[in-house]
Order: C-alpha cells, then structure tokens, then sequence
C-alpha cells in the first residue's frame, strides 16, 4: 500500500489481525488497531501502548479542553506541516462534532478569519509560537489564559500542539498512508469533489 505521499510506507504494516492481536497484548483498545498509524507502531508494542494512552486521554478521557479548541489546534498542525493524515482524519472528527466547515478551513488563515472566536485565535496562536519558536510566546499565553482560566485545560492546551505535533512527525517521517476506502483530501488542495456531503 502506498501513503498519501505517492511512495510505500518506510516500515511494513502490520496486518489488522496482527495488530489487533499487538494492540490487545499491550492494553490498547481494539478501536485503534486498524489505524495506519499503529500498524506501524505496534512493531514496537511499548511505544505505541505509550502513544496510545497520550491520544486516548486527550480525545476522550481529558475533557478539559473544549473539543473545538483542540481539533482547531490539530486541523492548524495537519495544514501547517503538510500533513494529509491528519487534516484528512480531523477533518471527519471535526465535523462530526458538528465545528462549521467554514470555521476548520478558517485554520488555513487564521489570522484574518472573521468568524474564529479569540478563544480559537489565542490557542492558534499558541500552536504557531510552537511551530515557529518552540514555545509559546507571553502575549499568546496570556490570551490562552485569559480565554481558557481553567488550568487544566490550559495543561491540555500545551500537551494537545506537542501530542499532535509529535503525531505529524511520525506520519510524515514513516509515509504513513490514509486506511483503505478513506478518501483522501490532502490539506493543501481543496474537498475532493464526490465527497459525501458529511464529509
């Protein structure tokens, strides 16, 4: 199988049986098995258990970040580094979560989006200081503060740009390719035109 890149993955899938089998061993849920990503990193079962329990706790166990925030952060991420793995898989968790079309693509230049709310403009601020500087600056935090008081969140805030950060890393390096039947929309090209209209 080829990645979104056009070349075949660097490390060999595992089969979905046989990641199905890793991912039970390790504690990981079934769920995620079947994703391109831990066919790959269940060749090193311990690393992808650590992976896992990450992406685990901030989709679903976290809570403490509004989930618009941190698909707005991840949707950045995937448009910024080139990612077409994770726009094209955010995309589909960012409107099944019922965000506007208009306001995830509103990512791409989000500085003079109109309709972002400076709750979205402040954590995206914070996810380009990452990119460009390595931390975020003190005028982007105190905004993130300002907009997200809540501590913990402003803990996921951080954890969320490194996590998937650390996500693009990985998917760009291995060539990690989109699973079968997903189609792909990569996130410098516009919606693929037969696309469902919940895509």
């Amino acid at each position: 199988m080829k990645s979104s890149s056009g070349h075949k993955p660097r490390i060999a899938m595992l089969s979905i049986e046989d990641a199905k089998k890793a991912a039970i061993a390790e504690g990981i849920p079934e769920a995620m098995a079947p994703l391109s990503i831990f066919r790959i990193l269940l060749k090193n079962p311990p690393l992808a258990r650590e992976v896992g329990n990450t992406l685990n706790m901030l989709l679903f166990k976290g809570n403490q970040l509004d989930g618009r925030l941190r698909e707005l952060i991840i949707m950045r991420l995937g448009w910024a580094t080139g990612s077409n793995y994770e726009w094209t898989q955010h995309w589909r968790v960012a409107v099944g979560m019922k965000i506007p079309e208009d306001v995830i693509l509103a990512v791409k230049d989000w500085k003079n989006s109109k309709i972002l709310t400076d709750a979205d403009k402040a954590v995206l601020q914070a996810t380009d200081d990452i990119l460009q500087h390595g931390a975020i600056s003190d005028a982007a935090w105190k905004e993130c503060v300002k907009h997200v008081p809540n501590e913990a969140a402003q803990l996921e805030i951080v954890a969320s740009i490194g996590n998937w950060r650390m996500i693009s890393q990985i998917l760009l390096s291995l060539q990690v390719p989109l699973e079968e039947g997903v189609m792909s929309w990569p996130p410098h090209g516009e919606k693929p035109a037969n696309a469902p209209a919940d895509y």
